[in-house]
């Protein structure tokens, strides 16, 4: 739906671009019948940059933040997955809230 020169962010990221600080240039709503509408945010495809390649040391975060997520708070047990931020503990000790409060 969106006119030719322009894409979402995540249309822009499946041709290998970012924003690259332009601001929103187009938005696009479609309406729904309970809630507000559905926005899309447009950004101009010509003004947009390659996405920056992955270092080693950007590597080297991004695994060190995911594993600090495989550790549970409470049993500060690593569970070998990320822990969803909806429960915010491991599987085991979800069960055993569960349990108690039952």
């Amino acid at each position: 739906m969106a006119p030719d020169g322009y894409a979402t962010y995540r249309q822009l990221r499946a041709m290998g671009l970012r924003p690259g600080g332009q601001g929103v240039a187009a938005e696009l709503q479609r309406p729904r019948r309970r809630r507000g509408p559905l926005v899309a945010y447009l950004y101009r495809i010509d003004h947009a940059k390659p996405v920056r390649p992955m270092t080693p040391a950007r590597w080297a975060a991004l695994r060190k933040a995911n594993a600090a997520q495989q550790i549970c708070p409470n049993c500060r047990r690593d569970v070998g997955y990320r822990i969803p931020r909806s429960h915010g503990m491991c599987g085991l000790c979800v069960a055993r809230e569960e349990q108690r409060a039952a």
